[in-house]
């Protein structure tokens, strides 16, 4: 098998939507191999534990299989295996972005007159 980079294994098992952003990932320092910081260039192997942050969830997966290919959802899936701890974690954030949503969320474009006045009002 030939060695595969970790922004294309990063983009083939679809933690990010393209490989120049699982790149710009690596480069930025949100993914993590043991806790140090690495490069797009560097090649995966079956075993290691990655801390990937895709900027809506963090993920803490094992390397079960290398693909430099970008397949369908359920084989990705087969190339990484999730740490219950992160899975715990995730479903916590998830719950607590149902529980309780972002204030901005609501709001849609510019605010009128009236609605400046109101967010004065509860400042």
């Amino acid at each position: 098998m030939d060695p595969v980079r970790i922004d294309k294994w990063l983009w083939a098992a679809r933690f990010f939507k393209t490989r120049s952003l699982a790149a710009d990932a690596v480069d930025t320092g949100r993914v993590r191999l043991g806790g140090e910081r690495i490069k797009p260039a560097k090649v995966v192997k079956e075993g290691e534990l990655y801390d990937i942050d895709n900027g809506s969830d963090r993920w803490e997966v094992v390397v079960l299989g290398i693909s430099d290919k970008r397949g369908p959802a359920p084989v990705a899936r087969q190339l990484y295996e999730e740490t219950p701890a992160s899975v715990e974690r995730r479903s916590l954030n998830a719950e607590a972005r149902r529980l309780f949503p972002e204030p901005g969320l609501s709001i849609k474009g510019r605010p009128t007159k009236r609605d400046r006045r109101l967010i004065d009002k509860l400042s």
